[in-house]
């Protein structure tokens, strides 16, 4: 890319990221104007005006790229605006967790983001649609909806894996197994106490890989239900996870799809996309194929342990 090819939208969420990832943001800017670039800087006032800013630069013929600089909920906003647009994307990750760029293969270094930007290398990312509300990277049902649901509550401004820590405890010893049931491609998979995952990334928070075998670009979305009706279970299949042994166990169920419906009869689950709270059940998710074309490191593998555990003490 040149910069006769045509300004640079930089969509920047302000409130997002420890000061560490703030620098990172400034220092790709910086980056970029010492290459010539001319970048258009945007600060984001919410979720739907970075969505706003996105579809704007998508239908922008002087606009180039869009670069979408925040956590995974600004990325999921400004991917929503582009979807179907040919102007690629690039992440830089200024989050508390940063699934999507992690799974993309992008770090804390300043040097992973100019080396991707420089060689251009571009992959398609699906996206998931739910009650036609998109996201890019897992969709939970359950518990996992309850304690994001329960940090939404108490969040006041940017939050750190420390904030997880008492809803996770408190929704361990309150949680009630409620039943949902399951449709993949309209056959029904189970109906019964559980715990449902459906997502594009192979690695959720801290790197667990609940949906070991996903392809963000496969055009399909991966599905994970945990029979769970008591914490013992629970605790069982979060060891399996961490081990990565619990998609060959007989109590998961493990598929792929393109049109997922989880439903319940009970009006007390709760469901999170990206981290943000979800709809209410029952919901309907399909895949959006190609969705988006996003610029990342080539021949990137997701970002280990070490990385996620940088971006979490900041």
């Amino acid at each position: 890319m040149k910069p006769e090819d045509g300004y640079i939208a930089y969509i920047v969420n302000p409130k997002s990221g420890a000061t560490s990832s703030n620098l990172l943001g400034r220092r790709f800017e910086q980056y970029l104007h010492k290459k010539g670039f001319y970048v258009k800087v945007s600060l984001t006032t919410s979720l739907e005006n970075a969505r706003e800013l996105s579809a704007n630069s998508s239908i922008d013929y002087d606009c180039a790229m869009v670069v979408a600089v925040g956590g995974d909920g600004t990325v999921r906003e400004v991917a929503q605006g582009l979807e179907g647009s040919n102007k690629p994307l690039l992440i830089v990750p200024q989050g508390t967790e940063n699934l999507l760029a992690n799974e993309l293969g992008f770090d804390e270094r300043l040097k992973t983001i100019t080396r991707a930007f420089e060689a251009e290398y571009v992959r398609h990312l699906d996206m998931g649609r739910a009650n036609g509300k998109c996201f890019t990277t897992i969709a939970g049902f359950g518990f996992d909806g309850q304690v994001v649901n329960r940090v939404s509550e108490q969040r006041k401004g940017h939050i750190d894996h420390f904030d997880y820590f008492w809803p996770i405890w408190r929704t361990f010893w309150n949680y009630k197994f409620n039943p949902m049931k399951v449709e993949i491609d309209g056959e029904e998979v189970f109906n019964g106490p559980s715990l449902v995952f459906v997502g594009n990334i192979s690695r959720y928070a801290v790197g667990i890989q609940i949906l070991r075998f996903a392809d963000y670009g496969d055009g399909l979305l991966d599905v994970c239900i945990y029979k769970c009706s008591s914490k013992v279970r629970l605790a069982k299949h979060s060891m399996m996870t961490v081990l990565k042994q619990h998609a060959k166990a007989g109590d998961v169920i493990y598929r792929q799809g393109k049109s997922i419906i989880v439903s319940s009869n009970t009006d007390s689950v709760m469901t999170e996309i990206d981290g943000d709270p979800g709809p209410t059940l029952p919901v309907h998710i399909e895949v959006i194929s190609q969705a988006v074309n996003c610029i990342v490191p080539e021949n990137a593998k997701p970002a280990g342990i070490r990385t996620r555990i940088i971006r979490a003490i900041g």
